[in-house]
């Protein structure tokens, strides 16, 4: 069994190009479960398997809990993403983040512009050991080159499209 490597450092290499360039695409489906409702009692799969989650609306929505929820699948990816990033940048600058931490806090809430639902996003990073100006600026950069964040901060292409 070979030990696990990180992604290369070519990701961090800057793209020149008039269009988007797709470097990995994924799906993950949803299905209603027992109460017809994805949200409250579905199932989450990847189209390759690795993903199968039970999806339960939390106590706090007067759901069941028991199960995960969008706002932790989405604060578990943005995690993973800012950390990622944080990972790469401290790698190409040869500084060492051991035992770093990247929480993402996700809320569900009203929106008082249009009345409906809207999504808030709180991170919060650890880096033991690292000076703090050196550490800001990690921070600084991973912020750019997370695609989450970037995503927060300025929309994401989203198209939807009925099927029948």
């Amino acid at each position: 069994m070979s030990k696990l490597q990180p992604p290369s450092l070519s990701l961090l290499d800057k793209y020149r190009g008039e269009d988007f360039q797709a470097l990995y695409t994924t799906s993950v489906t949803v299905k209603g479960g027992e109460a017809e409702h994805g949200r409250a009692s579905g199932i989450a799969r990847s189209d390759d398997g690795a993903l199968t989650v039970d999806l339960r609306l939390p106590a706090e929505l007067g759901g069941p809990g028991g199960g995960s929820n969008p706002e932790q699948l989405f604060a578990a990816g943005y995690a993973a993403c800012f950390h990622g990033a944080l990972s790469l940048l401290a790698a190409r600058e040869g500084l060492i983040i051991h035992h770093s931490e990247v929480k993402a806090s996700v809320t569900f809430g009203r929106d008082p512009v249009d009345g409906l639902y809207a999504l808030a996003a709180h991170i919060t990073i650890h880096l033991p050991g690292l000076e703090k100006a050196a550490a800001e600026e990690l921070v600084r950069n991973a912020e750019r080159l997370c695609p989450y964040s970037k995503m927060a901060r300025q929309g994401i292409e989203s198209v939807v499209a009925l099927t029948q």
